[in-house]
């Protein structure tokens, strides 16, 4: 496959650079940008000097229509624009960032304060969870990837919603992220010495995040919900931890629980149901496209806390955009993730 990146030089494009230099079914990867023409990509990331010895290419859709897969890592509010001419005009496009995962214009407005992208090519996407939405990413053309929030988030709630296992209608999340989810782009909010043995809450109750879960969650398990969800920034680099409360059906056990998450994720190898607390963290995850889930029942109270652990930059962005594009292209999902967690 010959596959362009336009937006490589954010850290979500680096990651995808990294996974499909190694891909065997990848040929050619090119680098597009729009401001950066003609710069030496080795020169700026002198970590891949002697592999990536290539110059940026300005954005020539001629030159993009020839390709098989084009993504775009870019920020919220770019590829709304750059895509729509690449529709229908040869290769299969999967977008990084948020243009395209809201089907609701007016919140799309709303939540990113950002023009839309037209009402027919946001219908024409596809939600890349692929766990939950292989079939229709099959046969996708645009596939809008998840955010990373709602990675960890639906990964682990979605099936004790869908299997009637916890009461949807009062979810509270508590997730926390490594700074990378930023961006690589400086501001004081992620300046070292702001960030440094410090742990902070940030978007309390407006994170874009929100209409997004909420939409998969009515996508997936056919249920209406408001959530409660808030977000903190962690003075580490990767991983996403995010933690949920939620009350228990009548009846529901511990067995239960960990019996639903095992059974629907049992042909998923991406998806691992832990059962020791212990095991939780990001750093068992890190650098890998595993997303790990647990739940606890406390008997006490009757709710269930459960956790969904992912790296923010490779299940969270770059790998489960491979996945889709591996999907699409009826290769097995592992093709080129295949990596062991970093951990240390």
């Amino acid at each position: 496959m010959k596959v362009g990146i336009i937006g490589a030089t954010g850290y979500g494009g680096l990651e995808l650079i990294r996974f499909l230099y190694t891909h065997k079914e990848v040929e050619k990867v090119e680098l597009f940008t729009s401001s950066e023409e003609g710069a030496l990509f080795s020169s700026k990331f002198p970590h891949l000097v002697d592999l990536y010895n290539q110059p940026l290419q300005k954005i020539d859709y001629d030159v993009l229509s020839q390709f098989d897969v084009v993504f775009a890592s870019t920020p919220s509010g770019v590829s709304s624009n750059l895509f729509p001419p690449l529709l229908d005009r040869g290769p299969k496009l999967i977008d990084l960032s948020g243009d395209f995962r809201l089907k609701n214009l007016a919140s799309y407005e709303k939540w990113y304060k950002k023009t839309p992208a037209p009402q027919e090519v946001v219908d024409a996407s596809v939600y890349g969870l692929t766990e939950w939405n292989e079939k229709a990413i099959q046969e996708a053309k645009l596939i809008a990837n998840p955010g990373c929030y709602p990675t960890a988030v639906l990964l682990s709630l979605l099936p004790l919603i869908k299997e009637k296992c916890i009461d949807p209608s009062f979810l509270v999340i508590d997730a926390k992220s490594g700074i990378s989810g930023a961006g690589n782009k400086p501001s004081q909010t992620t300046h070292y010495s702001e960030a440094n043995e410090s742990f902070s809450i940030y978007k309390i109750n407006e994170h874009q995040h929100i209409p997004e879960i909420e939409q998969a969650i009515s996508m997936f398990a056919g249920v209406e919900t408001n959530i409660s969800f808030n977000t903190h920034l962690v003075p580490m680099t990767r991983g996403i931890l995010a933690t949920s409360y939620a009350k228990v059906q009548p009846g529901i056990t511990q067995e239960h629980l960990t019996n639903c998450l095992k059974e629907t994720y049992k042909n998923h190898p991406f998806v691992r149901v832990i059962e020791n607390a212990s095991s939780v963290g990001t750093n068992r995850v890190k650098g890998s496209n595993y997303c790990d889930v647990f739940a606890k029942l406390d008997e006490r109270t009757g709710r269930v806390t459960v956790v969904g652990v992912i790296d923010n930059l490779v299940k969270g962005a770059a790998g489960q955009a491979i996945q889709n594009m591996n999907v699409q292209m009826n290769l097995p999902q592992t093709t080129g993730l295949q990596v062991v967690p970093l951990f240390m």
